[in-house]
Protein backbone atom coordinates (compact mmCIF):
# COMPACT_ATOMS: atom_id res chain seq x y z
CA UNK A 1 0.00 0.00 0.00
CA UNK A 2 1.30 3.48 -0.92
CA UNK A 3 1.03 6.50 1.37
CA UNK A 4 1.61 10.23 0.98
CA UNK A 5 2.02 13.10 3.44
CA UNK A 6 0.05 16.35 3.28
CA UNK A 7 2.32 19.44 3.25
CA UNK A 8 1.63 22.72 5.06
CA UNK A 9 0.41 24.07 1.69
CA UNK A 10 -2.18 21.27 1.38
CA UNK A 11 -0.24 19.41 -1.31
CA UNK A 12 0.60 15.74 -1.68
CA UNK A 13 2.99 13.90 -3.96
CA UNK A 14 1.58 10.77 -5.53
CA UNK A 15 4.00 7.91 -4.93
CA UNK A 16 5.83 6.70 -8.05
CA UNK A 17 4.03 3.33 -8.04
CA UNK A 18 0.66 5.12 -8.02
CA UNK A 19 1.70 7.50 -10.82
CA UNK A 20 2.84 4.57 -12.97
CA UNK A 21 -0.34 2.56 -12.31
CA UNK A 22 -2.52 5.59 -13.15
CA UNK A 23 -0.35 6.39 -16.18
CA UNK A 24 0.00 10.04 -15.17
CA UNK A 25 2.98 12.25 -15.83
CA UNK A 26 4.12 15.80 -15.16
CA UNK A 27 1.37 18.28 -16.00
CA UNK A 28 -1.44 15.68 -16.05
CA UNK A 29 -4.52 16.41 -13.97
CA UNK A 30 -6.26 14.16 -11.48
CA UNK A 31 -9.75 14.48 -10.07
CA UNK A 32 -10.89 13.44 -6.60
CA UNK A 33 -14.39 11.93 -6.70
CA UNK A 34 -16.29 11.31 -3.46
CA UNK A 35 -17.55 7.71 -3.63
CA UNK A 36 -18.88 7.60 -0.05
CA UNK A 37 -18.88 10.11 2.81
CA UNK A 38 -15.22 10.77 3.59
CA UNK A 39 -13.96 8.33 0.89
CA UNK A 40 -12.51 9.57 -2.38
CA UNK A 41 -11.33 7.98 -5.59
CA UNK A 42 -8.44 9.58 -7.48
CA UNK A 43 -9.11 9.55 -11.24
CA UNK A 44 -6.55 10.45 -13.91
CA UNK A 45 -7.79 13.06 -16.40
CA UNK A 46 -5.39 12.10 -19.13
CA UNK A 47 -7.87 11.58 -21.99
CA UNK A 48 -8.22 14.37 -24.50
CA UNK A 49 -11.80 15.46 -25.29
CA UNK A 50 -11.22 14.67 -28.97
CA UNK A 51 -10.75 11.00 -28.02
CA UNK A 52 -14.43 10.89 -27.06
CA UNK A 53 -15.54 11.54 -30.64
CA UNK A 54 -17.73 8.72 -31.92
CA UNK A 55 -17.98 7.06 -28.53
CA UNK A 56 -21.77 7.31 -28.43
CA UNK A 57 -22.62 6.75 -32.08
CA UNK A 58 -24.61 9.02 -34.35
CA UNK A 59 -27.32 11.17 -32.74
CA UNK A 60 -30.89 10.10 -33.53
CA UNK A 61 -32.02 13.68 -34.10
CA UNK A 62 -30.41 17.06 -34.60
CA UNK A 63 -30.83 19.68 -31.88
CA UNK A 64 -30.26 23.38 -32.50
CA UNK A 65 -28.21 25.60 -30.22
CA UNK A 66 -31.39 27.52 -29.42
CA UNK A 67 -33.13 24.29 -28.31
CA UNK A 68 -30.12 23.45 -26.15
CA UNK A 69 -30.19 26.90 -24.54
CA UNK A 70 -33.93 26.59 -23.81
CA UNK A 71 -33.40 23.15 -22.23
CA UNK A 72 -30.50 24.42 -20.12
CA UNK A 73 -32.47 27.46 -18.97
CA UNK A 74 -35.48 25.28 -18.06
CA UNK A 75 -33.32 22.87 -16.10
CA UNK A 76 -31.54 25.71 -14.30
CA UNK A 77 -34.85 27.33 -13.38
CA UNK A 78 -36.24 24.05 -11.99
CA UNK A 79 -33.10 23.48 -9.88
CA UNK A 80 -33.52 26.73 -7.95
Amino acid sequence: MSTATLTSKGQITLPAAVRHAMKVDIGDRVEFVEVAPGRFECVALTRNATELKGMFGKPTKKVSIEDMNVAIAARTASAK
